[in-house]
């Protein structure tokens, strides 16, 4: 089974670019100074549209997890187990990512979390996780 990929369009384009170079984007609005993620065509916080992409810090904390032992999908069955988690970025946003070189007995809810970028084929990269200690 082949695994999606990021489909590109042209709100997106400059996250998956950046995410190929191993960069994380977000946008931030320059109006009001909100970060946000997924990119959208207005800010969350004060509706404007004046959004610009700056590069993020690519840390954060783990808020949630979860070890995923059974997949509905199969695409993704030869990597049970895997850590789905959510990751508050220092920036603000969240982000669901797969936690990756890191025991899943070691992690808390709160530690530190450093995004990284696992490429996935056809020039693809998507981000994942791992413990920042």
């Amino acid at each position: 089974m082949v695994k999606p990929l990021p489909v590109l369009d042209d709100l997106s384009r400059p996250y998956w670019e950046a995410a190929r170079k191993g960069t994380l984007l977000l946008q931030r609005c320059a109006t009001c100074g909100r970060h946000q993620f997924y990119p959208r065509p207005f800010c969350l916080s004060c509706a404007g549209s004046d959004l610009e992409w700056v590069e993020a810090t690519g840390s954060g904390t783990l808020h949630t997890f979860a070890v995923v032992h059974r997949t509905a999908d199969p695409a993704f069955a030869d990597d049970v187990p895997y850590v789905f988690a959510v990751v508050e970025l220092s920036e603000g946003p969240r982000l669901t990512v797969n936690v990756v070189d890191t025991p899943s007995e070691s992690l808390r809810c709160d530690m530190r979390i450093r995004i990284i970028f696992a490429d996935v084929g056809d020039d693809a990269a998507i981000p994942n996780a791992r413990g920042d200690a």
